[in-house]
């Protein structure tokens, strides 16, 4: 069995496609995924209750964001390491989204 870029399953010479359901719970629920965003991509997450930055970030700053394998959003972080050791200490799988 591989999985192709795609999403499909291609199994002794068929491909069978995924659903978006079936993609996202192939790594379980430990799965999680790291990839860059710009800051000025994120900012308004970055807002705190009086529409002030919680952190000190400039615009072109390069954040990690960690995601669960259905696609949503759990953490921004300054740093890959510090998204890698958080995402391990909670008992979940890290890897890189290029």
């Amino acid at each position: 069995m591989a999985i192709m870029k795609n999403g499909a399953i291609a199994t002794e010479g068929q491909s069978i496609p995924l659903s978006a359901r079936d993609f996202a719970e192939l790594g379980g629920r430990k799965l999680v995924y790291i990839r860059t965003v710009v800051a000025r991509d994120v900012l308004d997450d970055l807002l705190d209750d009086d529409g002030e930055l919680a952190i000190e970030v400039e615009d072109d700053d390069t954040l990690y964001s960690v995601h669960s394998s259905s696609g949503e959003r759990i953490a921004l972080v300054g740093s890959r390491e510090l998204a890698f050791a958080a995402a391990r200490q909670y008992e979940m799988n890290p890897v890189s989204v290029h």
